[in-house]
């Protein structure tokens, strides 16, 4: 009898001195993690080593030994400081054995990109001789998969752009088929914005609490965002009485429901903007782009998305924006009056429905007595009209200006549901028309 997939022990061993100095994140970890969780499988353990010869055959001897798979990432490269296929294969017993398809592959993409291959890349066109190669079609160094001692082992190259969509169409399927991963996602997620997670856990108790010890219940915060995996590990609810009860919460929620699986912020409003035909534009300041790449790494963004402006300075709001020089004396680039003619500005000069406007003090220097470090203003011009709102955000600037794009998306979803609905724009009688704050 199969041994079920919760039991299958992965480890993942992330090289590279560039992680340990902290130059690079490790996004290996958080990606390849949740990408085994959604199909019932969890890494019990990632280790982080460096380049050296002696620690890669260390470590990767005592993972082998007591893992069902390991995965290594990194050091699958044509310099000097890539060993860790040749320390692997000498800790297996295995042979190296150069592979003239490979060969043709690197150099067929450096033909393509018009440059000289080197004679150093050709160290990247060996294989494992009792094992299999996984394709690079973003990069020169391929893939190994090798099965042994009925162990899997997996081996990626170190750059996000070609691991993830090798680990995600090669690896994955692969695990799959071996039986070592679930066929289908092994929990049902509801993402929700705008509530906090113990409030949704109190929220939901009508509907998570009866179902007792058969239903595991699992929560992640993000910034204003809160998600919710429910799943049931001794299978006493089956997949479609988990998606039951997640259409349940759904209802319970209302509006601080998001979705039902992995959809950002941006891509549910873009859906919205797409099913009711309307254009965005939007304008920032203290999140110096951030908005606008949301809805940019939505694919078909240009079927919903006019442009954004980047405006720090008072002349380029003035001069891009048409704000009016007398609002940015009078109450200053950080106000509410700022935020909404921002927010007219970029709708009108770029012919959109909607305009979304975010200005304030990131941190960690500026702000004032009345609007300190981590005051956020963000305005809505809608068809009905145009709001404002104040936010008092703390922590580091990176973390303030992510939570700023994140409740901007927030609104502009709230507003888009009402009027699909067809209510009125403005989320609250305290909202106030043409420059009017919301604390």
């Amino acid at each position: 009898m199969a041994r079920p997939v919760a039991a299958v022990r992965y480890e993942l061993i992330t090289l590279g001195d560039e992680l340990l100095l902290g130059l690079t994140a490790n996004s290996h970890l958080t990606f390849i993690g949740a990408a085994l969780g959604r199909q019932g499988a969890r890494i019990t353990r990632n280790v982080t080593i460096t380049d050296e010869a002696d620690q890669i055959a260390a470590q990767f001897a005592e993972s082998w030994a007591r893992s069902d798979v390991v995965i290594t990432t990194g050091g699958l490269g044509p310099t000097c400081d890539d060993r860790t296929r040749e320390v692997v294969a000498a800790v297996l017993g295995q042979e190296l054995v150069f592979d003239d398809s490979i060969r043709a592959a690197i150099e067929a993409r450096f033909a393509r990109l018009g440059r000289r291959m080197t004679d150093n890349n050709l160290k990247q066109a060996y294989r494992f001789s009792r094992g299999e190669v996984l394709p690079n079609a973003n990069g020169t160094a391929p893939g190994l998969w090798a099965e042994q001692d009925g162990r899997v082992l997996v081996m990626l190259p170190g750059p996000p752009n070609e691991l993830q969509p090798m680990f995600s169409e090669q690896v994955l399927p692969r695990l799959t088929r071996l039986g070592l991963l679930a066929e289908r996602e092994a929990y049902v997620q509801v993402r929700t914005a705008g509530i906090g997670e113990s409030a949704l856990e109190v929220k939901l108790q009508p509907v998570l609490g009866p179902q007792g010890e058969a239903l595991s219940v699992a929560f992640c915060a993000h910034q204003g965002q809160v998600d919710l995996r429910l799943s049931s590990p001794s299978g006493a609810l089956p997949m479609e009485r988990l998606q039951e009860i997640a259409r349940e919460c759904a209802t319970l929620l209302g509006e601080d429901f998001l979705c039902i699986g992995h959809d950002s912020l941006a891509k549910v409003c873009a859906d919205l903007l797409r099913s009711g035909e309307h254009t965005l534009a939007v304008a920032e300041t203290a999140t110096g782009g951030l908005l606008a790449n949301c809805f940019t790494d939505v694919a078909g963004a240009s079927k919903f998305f006019a442009g954004g402006c980047v405006c720090y300075s008072n002349e380029s709001k003035m001069q891009l924006l048409d704000v009016p020089e007398d609002i940015l004396i009078q109450h200053g680039a950080v106000s509410s009056e700022n935020a909404v003619a921002m927010a007219a500005g970029v709708a009108e000069r770029l012919g959109a429905d909607y305009g979304l406007a975010i200005t304030g003090f990131a941190g960690p220097c500026g702000g004032t007595k009345e609007n300190p470090v981590g005051t956020i203003f963000l305005a809505l011009y809608t068809p009905g009209g145009v709001w404002s709102r104040r936010l008092c955000q703390s922590g580091p600037r990176a973390a303030v200006k992510q939570r700023a794009v994140n409740a901007a998306l927030d609104w502009l979803r709230r507003e888009l549901l009402r009027a699909k609905r067809g209510g009125c724009c403005g989320s609250a009688a305290a909202q106030q028309r043409a420059g009017g704050a919301m604390q």
